[in-house]
């Protein structure tokens, strides 16, 4: 390993804008079971078949029912 390294000629990586950001979020367990299910079939790693789900939702702008939501009827 050298002791010191030259970056003046570095340039910015220019796949830093599409990197993934690292969140916390609530999942009720029947949902995880159901994508750690589905990842042993298919292959994919069940955080990225979520990620591919989410992602899906919100290029077609489709959200849940609200009654899928527990949100109370009125």
């Amino acid at each position: 390993m050298r002791k010191k390294y030259d970056f003046s000629g570095a340039r910015k990586n220019p796949y830093a804008g599409k990197l993934k950001k690292q969140i916390t979020l609530r999942i009720d367990q029947p949902t995880i079971q159901f994508f750690r299910e589905s990842s042993e079939s298919s292959g994919i790693p069940y955080q990225t078949l979520i990620n591919l789900d989410l992602r899906d939702c919100a290029q077609g702008r489709k959200l849940p029912a609200a009654s899928s939501l527990g949100a109370p009827r009125s």
